[in-house]
């Protein structure tokens, strides 16, 4: 009976699991380069899906900003029409998020790609699933 407690104990709580994300628009881009070694390829994806987050992010906080001033907020059933447009808005930010680390994450190749899961697994994270890039020999035989 431990073991069945134990095995639903564990399932649900990796089913309950916060998705393992990157933060690719946070400030921890120069430990993100070291922790996973990235190339210079991966470094210009990077910033450049950086750059394209912080202007769907900026657009989004734009409207978070315009719903707070401008929604009725007297009544707690307006309030309650409130918390749920701003939970649509916040779902818009995490998912144009986890697209940008889902995009990152599928230049990883096998080794870069490992230490993230470890990473997520020891943060008790649910990983984003990709299928790493295959390493290409830099010595080709003839």
């Amino acid at each position: 009976m431990f073991y069945v407690l134990l095995g639903c104990t564990i399932f649900s709580s990796v089913s309950l699991a916060q998705d393992c994300t990157l933060d690719i628009g946070g400030d921890n881009t120069d430990m993100m380069i070291e922790v996973f070694q990235l190339n210079d390829a991966q470094i210009k994806t990077m910033e450049n899906l950086k750059s394209d987050l912080e202007i769907q992010i900026k657009g989004l906080k734009e409207d978070i900003q315009k719903l707070f001033d401008d929604h009725p907020q007297s009544s707690t059933e307006e309030l309650q029409v409130l918390a749920d447009k701003y939970r649509v808005l916040e779902k818009k930010v995490m998912d144009a998020s986890w697209e940008c680390d889902k995009k990152l994450l599928s230049t990883f190749n096998e080794r870069q790609y490992g230490r993230y899961l470890d990473l997520c697994h020891e943060a008790f994270r649910k990983p984003i699933r990709i299928i790493p890039v295959a390493v290409k020999d830099s010595v080709r035989s003839h």
